[in-house]
């Protein structure tokens, strides 16, 4: 048993080494599978002393005993724990439903810690092997039942909702717990608790945290997002020349230079796809460029920015601002012969991120059109990359926030009570610099 605690432990510090050798953004749900690896790793260190342990009570203290197996039964509990977290930010981070019972799990956790240092350690000697039983037993397998059932009972209540890589993660984890809890429960001396654990956050790492698939689908967002900039609405750039070409037939002065100027910057800054993020400031320099050729050529149509100084050094996914604007003026104000306003804010939420605005006053989503729009950002992950059609601009910016910034972040879409609509991206500030 000894030795395949010692291969268990390899097989998941070679897993580690390269988790975190790996370039990724560090969300909340990252952060939480990083404690999980490290936990599991004094876990299983833990398990193999106690394997020798409780094989050797006739040479080995008792009271050196107790507390190997103390920090064994404890570190247990905490994985768990962490397992129902992660399990809970991931059905959080697809379906926008905060978790309820955060508080309540974490209660508990203090609550079965303690009884892991309090409650007396018994330990049954048999042919077959020694191990622990009695109050201290029962309890460790109640504490890891209960978060079986908030783990197994968030899978149940959002399967629909999740998409298919979180449901199998989710579904062979709380199958694994469930196989190895009965297992180890009517052969007490199989000590398997160990193999479980790891096979659960190998589950876990292979289906979702696996640093290459993490690149791969970096790679699919950033070919789309080439296509997308090489595609920036032809139809913007003829016609905004057809605007110059008739201003200076009509008189030849100096605000046909001007606009030429703004045409050029603005087509030089949008090709920039060196870098996946860029600041806020630059993103901005790129919208304004755009927005004064837009208003030249529709002069009833006006641009508002409100921008929170202390922003501006903010890191944010490049090329996702323009693409919205463009969403609001083609499908909001076009109906209205471009009258009207389009308002852009940035500032800081009271969680610590940032939320970017993009209001206009047009007509607002056709009948369907928003559920249609809400159904597309919710299950992004699940969409083909789409070359043509009105909504690429969205869903590319949509994936790229969640590949870029995480799961927690995004694109939604709000009505005004005034009439038009509001895009509302939320980002991190974790990148920001002052």
């Amino acid at each position: 048993m000894l030795r395949m605690e010692i291969a268990l432990f390899l097989v998941l510090a070679f897993v580690a080494f390269i988790y975190f050798s790996a370039e990724k953004k560090h969300t909340t749900l990252h952060r939480t599978f990083s404690v999980l690896l490290i936990v599991v790793l004094f876990h299983l260190v833990f398990d193999g002393i106690t394997v020798y342990t409780v094989n050797h009570l006739e040479t080995v203290p008792r009271l050196l005993n107790d507390a190997f197996h103390r920090l064994f039964i404890g570190t247990m509990i905490l994985i768990f724990y962490l397992f129902y977290r992660y399990i809970a930010i991931l059905v959080e981070n697809e379906t926008g439903k905060p978790d309820r019972l955060r508080l309540p799990a974490r209660i508990y956790l203090v609550f079965a810690e303690l009884g892991d240092m309090l409650l007396p350690i018994h330990y049954a000697v048999t042919p077959q092997g020694n191990y622990s039983d009695g109050i201290h037993v029962v309890f460790c397998y109640l504490s890891v039942a209960f978060y079986f059932l908030l783990g197994a009972g968030l899978l149940l209540k959002n399967l629909k909702d999740i998409n298919k890589k979180a449901r199998m993660a989710i579904g062979i984890a709380c199958l694994v717990e469930l196989i190895g809890t009965l297992l180890q429960g009517i052969h007490h001396t199989w000590l398997i608790s160990g193999m479980g654990i790891t096979l659960i956050t190998l589950a876990f790492y292979l289906i979702l945290e696996n640093p290459d698939i993490l690149r791969a689908e970096l790679t699919e967002q950033k070919m789309s997002m080439l296509y997308l900039k090489s595609q920036v609405n032809p139809h913007f750039l003829y016609n905004t020349l057809d605007t110059i070409r008739i201003q200076a037939q009509l008189n030849g002065d100096g605000k046909v230079a001007e606009l030429l100027m703004q045409l050029v910057d603005f087509f030089r800054m949008s090709i920039k796809v060196d870098r996946p993020m860029v600041t806020l400031d630059d993103e901005m320099e790129l919208l304004e460029a755009y927005m004064e050729l837009m208003c030249y050529r529709y002069p009833e149509l006006r641009c508002e920015c409100d921008i929170d100084p202390d922003l501006g050094g903010a890191q944010v996914p490049n090329f996702i601002l323009q693409p919205i604007v463009e969403n609001s003026l083609l499908h909001g104000l076009k109906n209205k012969g471009y009258r009207g306003e389009v308002k852009i804010s940035a500032q800081r939420t009271p969680q610590g991120c940032m939320e970017i605005c993009v209001r206009d006053s047009g007509s607002g989503f056709a009948d369907g059109k928003k559920a249609e729009i809400d159904e597309m950002l919710r299950t992004y992950d699940r969409q083909a990359p789409k070359l043509t059609g009105n909504s690429i601009g969205v869903l590319n910016v949509q994936k790229r926030i969640k590949l870029l910034c995480g799961r927690e972040y995004g694109l939604s879409y709000t009505e005004n009570e005034a009439g038009g609509i509001t895009a509302h991206i939320l980002l991190p500030l974790e990148g920001e610099t002052k």
